[in-house]
């Protein structure tokens, strides 16, 4: 559903213009941008004045180290309550036993689950990073692939999707102390039950690095990685619609292992002001209108892969069950970097990724943003034909521009 509320109250920036001019330009600035482009990028959506008002409240000044009834600050009282809100908010929405709520990202909440069934040297089974697979699942720039030996599986060249007899061929082979399932751009949804059958064939955790699909998890427009997996890590922001941060997800028997491998482990002073707006996301997505929020998504993305696909693109798996979906532009004469600059020129905003193919870069399109402006399957469809004439023609683009800013100026992210 579209966010319907004001910039005003904590959202406005007289105070900060009187402060600090030249920082209130810049946020001016950036509201400006995403007010009037499409945000594509899969990663993004805006979230509402109510998460925004938690974000800037005074629960921002409070030191917090440690757990409710726990804390190593005095003063905690309060903002106990506030992450007791949150954490039975998030088992209540996800159906878990237990849920930790302070990870500052979706790769700290990874980080905090290896911690909390790993030692460095172990063996791990994920997603292979040319296949989708995360920085976190065993890239050698990332912690992941400096700490823990990990092994690749990947899709089906052909039809970009799992493979998963050959992620069971490689857990038998290399026995692994873990198995991630998870990806940054797979389209479809996992079959969680066929990754935990294969983790207690060879006696490995599973983890599901559900940061993509958590917020359609939700609103019931995906299955549930939670009664699979050991510990499930995500994201509150995404589809999820909450403030940038993680979460993990988990059994009452892991739960302890969790909580300390976030703190004292990998992280300190858990960020109250982010714990409140995350209490406050949760609340939403607990609603009927969040649960529509979430199949529209699914709809629209669906309308944008069919059209895409009309237009000459080839769409990955041939289309998608998620709020993301990848295209290969090259039928249309561009590779991806060349094509995410020519759209981005053109009021669109959004990603590269890999494809399946060995060195072929593609584009990865989200959804969640533009429904929450509420644009709907007739807007998705139109974008689609923006989107191709662009590539198409590089002279286009400042007539697609203008197309777009009238297109976001009948949707905008915060009306008023």
């Amino acid at each position: 559903m579209p966010v319907t509320h004001a910039l005003e109250g904590p959202l406005s920036v007289d105070v900060l213009g009187r402060q600090d001019p030249e920082l209130a330009e810049i946020l001016l600035g950036e509201l400006e941008r995403q007010s009037t482009t499409l945000q594509l990028i899969a990663a993004e959506n805006f979230t509402s004045p109510a998460v925004l008002a938690a974000l800037g409240s005074p629960l921002a000044n409070k030191y917090a180290e440690g757990y409710p009834g726990a804390r190593h600050h005095g003063g905690c009282e309060i903002v106990d309550v506030a992450e007791r809100i949150a954490v039975e908010r998030a088992k209540a929405l996800f159906g878990a036993d237990h849920a930790n709520v302070q990870s500052h990202s979706g790769s700290s909440a990874v980080l905090a689950a290896y911690a909390a069934l790993l030692r460095p040297g172990d063996t791990v089974l994920a997603m292979g990073l040319p296949h989708g697979g995360h920085l976190t699942h065993g890239s050698p720039a990332n912690f992941s692939g400096r700490w823990f030996d990990f092994v690749g599986y990947g899709v089906d060249p052909e039809s970009g999707l799992i493979d998963y007899e050959q992620m069971r061929a490689l857990a038998r082979t290399h026995r692994p102390k873990a198995i991630v399932c998870g990806s940054i751009s797979y389209p479809r949804h996992i079959d969680y039950a066929a990754f935990r059958e294969v983790a207690d064939e060879v006696g490995a955790y599973l983890i599901a690095d559900a940061a993509h699909p958590m917020g359609l998890v939700a609103g019931g427009a995906a299955p549930s990685p939670v009664p699979y997996a050991d510990v499930v890590c995500a994201t509150t922001h995404k589809v999820l619609r909450g403030p940038r941060g993680g979460m993990l997800l988990c059994g009452s028997e892991l739960a302890e292992r969790v909580d300390r491998a976030v703190f004292p482990f990998t992280q300190g002073g858990a960020q109250m002001h982010t714990i409140a707006a995350k209490a406050v996301a949760f609340g939403e997505a607990a609603t009927p209108a969040f649960t529509a929020y979430a199949h529209q998504v699914v709809a629209n993305a669906r309308v944008l892969a069919q059209s895409l696909a009309a237009e000459g693109l080839p769409v990955t798996t041939g289309g998608t069950d998620t709020h993301l979906l990848t295209v290969d532009p090259a039928p249309l004469g561009v590779d991806g970097r060349t094509a995410r600059g020519r759209l981005a020129a053109a009021g669109m905003v959004l990603d590269t990724c890999a494809l399946p193919h060995p060195d072929v870069r593609g584009l990865r399109l989200g959804t969640a943003a533009v429904t929450t402006q509420g644009m709907g399957e007739a807007e998705l469809a139109r974008i689609a034909v923006l989107f191709a004439t662009a590539l198409r023609d590089e002279s286009a683009g400042r007539h697609v521009r203008e197309e777009v800013r009238d297109l976001t100026g009948r949707f905008p992210p915060y009306p008023g």
